[in-house]
């Protein structure tokens, strides 16, 4: 079954790019988690153990300004759900970020921040620091792959290829895109090597045929 063109205009194309860089910070989601029966004694636990992470943060050469604010709170803590449930006492959790351009020393650190208190590692996040400079390569590169499939088209069909007269920017998390090994700035499962980092475009872009 044909599918038929309502409003023949030329010949429209979707182009994707990706650029790949090597990571230069690391961004780790740390926090101090701390149950006890009292709240008082929840509070002051915590405290204790974020002054030890804090001492072990600032011995890896981190500055205080490359951590961000703590978010503090205190809830009561439970076990179990429904009628089973049963109050253990109080939790006292304090959460932080840190940035640090040491990517060879993460694994060190993050192996120090937990033995000094800091139980929970939420995550740990590879990144570069000029993202915008990157996005606009990507950019320019799914425009080139777009005209590299105009041509293929044109060429194919016997005709030449016009002018531009549209461009449309795609979310480039929908569709095709290539990805590369231990892409995105994850993590391996073996250790804390980071994977290339990836930023992505896409685009569709309209062209008028000639004969």
């Amino acid at each position: 079954m044909y599918q038929k063109i309502d409003q023949p205009w030329g010949l429209s194309v979707h182009g994707t790019g990706v650029v790949r860089a090597e990571p230069e910070i690391a961004q780790i989601a740390v926090a101090v988690d701390v149950v006890e029966a009292e709240a008082e004694v929840a509070f002051a636990d915590a405290s204790t153990a974020v002054t030890r992470v804090r001492e072990v943060i600032r011995a890896h050469g981190i500055p205080d300004s490359a951590v961000s604010s703590s978010r503090l709170s205190i809830r009561s803590a439970y076990d179990g759900y429904g009628e089973s449930r049963k109050l253990l006492g109080f939790r006292c959790r304090v959460e932080y970020a840190i940035q640090t351009g040491e990517i060879e020393a993460v694994q060190r650190l993050v192996t120090a921040i937990v033995a000094a208190g800091a139980e929970h590692v939420d995550s740990v996040t590879f990144d570069v620091l000029d993202k915008p400079t990157m996005r606009d390569q990507a950019r320019r590169e799914a425009v080139a792959a777009a005209r590299r499939k105009a041509e293929a088209y044109a060429d194919a069909a016997g005709v030449r290829l016009g002018s531009v007269v549209h461009i449309q920017d795609l979310n480039p998390d929908v569709g095709e895109i290539p990805r590369g090994p231990g892409g995105g700035g994850g993590i391996s499962t073996d250790d804390l090597a980071p994977g290339a980092v990836e930023v992505a475009a896409a685009v569709l872009v309209g062209y008028a045929l000639e004969t």
